[in-house]
């Protein structure tokens, strides 16, 4: 009964950030035109949109995982760039919304979490090992920490009046929504509420240099011989939750 009330606050909160962030992008556009503008493109604009796309790289990775058709995520890789966390609370919705009444009771987040099954039988490769995974998410946690202290050097702090453009609000409210999904996850891999808590302030507080960091300690949790997306679930449901046969079947299947 708690993992179908789970499931149902999450469903919710997923679908009112959607309507949220939809009308903060139509309401912007009104009122100060359309983002496609130079001048737009201050410094603090240009190292958010870094962080931003740094997280949606994270999401992104998931959603080529969790889709069985390559079509499918070519197009939502193409609305998640587009759209941003439109996309990510549609597509998280639309997950929820395909679980079976016995997997709602189960473990939700799991099963949301856990790919689409191929209806043709055929196989798939993971496109990243466990060793290059750790390597492109210690290198885009560089750049993006590279890219905040460039911009606090040229351009001063961020916590000032000017910065703060309408756009630039837009942006950090459709950043912050992918960062409440990641938060989401990384409260479902913690299973100490403090670790969880600390790991959900540096989110917020640093964004995706945390995002990387966090992903590169939990790959350094595998083996460089395991598929890559078991970095998505937590220790109880890879052993303690009687999962181990759909993550086995999709282990092979990977490999």
């Amino acid at each position: 009964m708690a993992a179908a009330a789970l499931a149902v606050g999450l469903r919710t909160a997923f679908m009112v950030l959607g309507c949220l962030i939809t009308v903060t992008i139509i309401y912007t556009v009104a009122t100060d035109g359309l983002p496609f503008r130079k001048e737009l493109l201050t410094p603090w604009m240009a190292a958010t949109l870094v962080d931003f796309y740094i997280n949606i790289l994270a999401i992104g990775a998931w959603i080529i995982y969790k889709e069985s058709n390559w079509i499918r995520s070519v197009i939502w890789i193409i609305l998640l760039v587009c759209l941003g966390s439109i996309t990510t609370c549609g597509y998280i919705v639309l997950q929820f919304l395909k679980l079976s009444p016995q997997e709602l009771q189960q473990d939700p987040v799991y099963f949301v979490l856990l790919r689409n099954r191929k209806k043709d039988g055929t196989e798939s490769k993971s496109f990243l090992s466990v060793v290059s995974a750790r390597v492109l998410f210690a290198g885009l946690g560089c750049l993006m920490l590279g890219t905040l202290i460039y911009t606090i050097a040229t351009d001063g702090s961020p916590f000032r009046r000017d910065v703060l453009s309408p756009w630039l609000s837009a942006t950090l409210i459709d950043f912050y929504i992918n960062v409440f999904a990641l938060s989401v996850w990384v409260a479902y891999k913690e299973s100490n509420w403090k670790t969880a808590a600390l790991w959900i302030i540096l989110l917020i507080c640093f964004g995706s240099i945390s995002t990387c960091a966090y992903i590169v300690l939990q790959l350094f949790h595998l083996s460089p011989r395991d598929p890559i997306f078991l970095v998505l679930f937590s220790s109880n449901s890879r052993s303690g939750n009687g999962y181990e046969g759909s993550l086995q079947t999709e282990k092979y299947t990977a490999g």
